[in-house]
């Protein structure tokens, strides 16, 4: 929650361009806050500081520059960029060991599913470049998951606020996604319930359909 609250003042500070560096930068393979500094725009934005369209355009055209040149980087060292000793090593043999499996899985729809899972959504570029992945397929799934992550978490932080900011840092999108959904669902069960008539109601509902001109019990009968 400090991160997001310490990006939050620097959007506040910088604006558009800060946004737009920040998203590409993480999209491309550097381990910096993107997503959080979105998660702020948006909150800015929702309290008239920024303009939401702009937020989203930004941060979807920075996720599509910064995943292509994640793609390079990873087309010309192959493997050898994930698995070199250095920083984030560990970090990255993770990656290499979760996504390599996800990738063959899913081919190309897997860069568009990387977007949503932090881990993956840093160095799925990488991946996707290192495997040979054809570009044209990548640069397709890629714009997808780039507009939609962009779309979609800049509304929920826009609408929601801080408290949808920390549950997408916390849980993931996909986490907060299901999350609501199974609060609408419970409150649609609750509300249908509610809604049902009750067994007395329907013998009463059904005795007057066989009876309408009788008159109706008097109490103590």
């Amino acid at each position: 929650m400090a991160t997001m609250l310490a990006s939050l003042i620097d959007v506040s500070r910088v604006g558009y361009p800060l946004l737009f560096v920040m998203v590409m930068a993480e999209s491309s393979g550097l381990l910096v806050p993107g997503e959080t500094a979105l998660i702020a725009a948006s909150v800015l934005a929702s309290q008239g500081k920024l303009k939401i369209e702009l937020v989203i355009a930004l941060a979807a055209s920075a996720a599509i520059v910064g995943d292509n040149i994640g793609y390079v980087i990873g087309r010309k060292g192959g493997r050898w960029v994930l698995e070199r000793p250095g920083r984030f090593y560990r970090q990255r043999l993770e990656v290499l060991r979760v996504g390599e499996p996800f990738f063959e899985r899913h081919g190309p729809k897997a860069v568009f599913f990387g977007r949503f899972l932090l881990g993956l959504r840093v160095w799925a570029s990488w991946l996707a470049g290192g495997t040979r992945m054809h570009w044209r397929s990548f640069l397709l799934w890629n714009a997808l998951g780039g507009i939609t992550w962009a779309t979609a978490v800049g509304l929920i932080a826009y609408f929601l606020g801080h408290s949808a900011g920390h549950a997408i840092q916390t849980f993931g999108l996909y986490g907060l996604v299901a999350a609501l959904l199974a609060i609408v669902s419970a409150l649609a069960l609750h509300r249908r319930h509610r809604q049902r008539p009750s067994a007395r109601q329907r013998r009463a509902a059904r005795s007057t359909a066989r009876h309408p001109l009788d008159p109706p019990p008097t109490p103590g009968e």
